[in-house]
């Protein structure tokens, strides 16, 4: 009963966490990608580089590739700069919630001569400012486990992509092996948060990250979600002992 309590209390705690997720962002933006790279040993570039290579622009319709991307939770705009360096899109438009993230997102697209390319939008991935139909592919880095309303926000997604095109999420998972899950379980408990803390100055930002991943609904789960919002063709690939996953689906023609 008290590890039921526990797990609830976690789940709710973390939930009003994220109708806040903006300004918890804007907090930690300054350290943010340093913080990013460190504390995954430089891995998350791999895992963005792969995740970009699964947007697989050969199964589109109209077109020899997606042309119109969306970039739900664009933040700095990593995964924005990785998409237009493989030649992955002409444009993408970002949203995301944080102000501060996108400003150093506007400067780093600025430096990487890609400012009429990629645009930031402050908008919630709930309920999105665009016409339906309307993207040839969206991707999501390491965003989708913030939506106050996972359902939600993967509808929206589903309306506004057009038949035909593709989704692609990468997002934290689980690791199934126990070992592994036991070290990943204690990095990301207690050093993470720790260097997190003292890193960037805030004392509950890198401790939600923790929470939000152990809340997070595993591979069988969002394939649930993502089949419920309408998608097709789901499959998922797990990366770096199962630490981060991919997940690929398509909106039927």
């Amino acid at each position: 009963m008290s590890y039921f309590f526990c797990n609830f209390a976690q789940k709710l705690f973390t939930m009003n966490e994220k109708r806040d997720i903006g300004s918890l962002f804007d907090r930690i933006a300054g350290k943010y990608d340093f913080l990013n790279h460190l504390l995954s040993l430089n891995i998350d570039k791999y895992w963005r580089r792969r995740a970009v290579r699964c947007i697989n622009h050969d199964a589109t319709k109209d077109a020899a590739r997606p042309t119109y991307i969306l970039d739900v939770a664009i933040g700095t705009g990593d995964l924005a700069i990785e998409i237009m360096r493989q030649q992955k899109a002409d444009e993408i438009v970002g949203i995301d919630l944080s102000e501060q993230m996108m400003r150093i997102g506007l400067d780093k697209v600025a430096k990487a001569g890609l400012s009429e390319r990629i645009r930031f939008m402050k908008a919630s991935a709930l309920e999105m400012p665009f016409e339906s139909d309307c993207f040839d592919a969206i991707t999501c880095a390491y965003g989708v486990r913030n939506f106050s309303d996972l359902d939600a926000g993967l509808r929206e997604m589903h309306r506004v992509l057009r038949p035909g095109g593709q989704l692609m999420i990468l997002e934290f998972s689980y690791p199934s092996n126990r070992l592994i899950a036991w070290t990943y379980d204690l990095y990301f408990t207690h050093i993470m948060p720790a260097i997190g803390r003292l890193l960037s100055g805030d004392k509950t930002a890198y401790n939600y990250l923790n929470r939000s991943v152990k809340t997070f609904v595993n591979a069988s789960q969002m394939h649930e979600h993502l089949n419920s919002a309408g998608f097709q063709k789901i499959q998922s690939t797990p990366l770096t002992f199962g630490i981060s996953t991919i997940y690929t689906a398509r909106k039927s023609d």
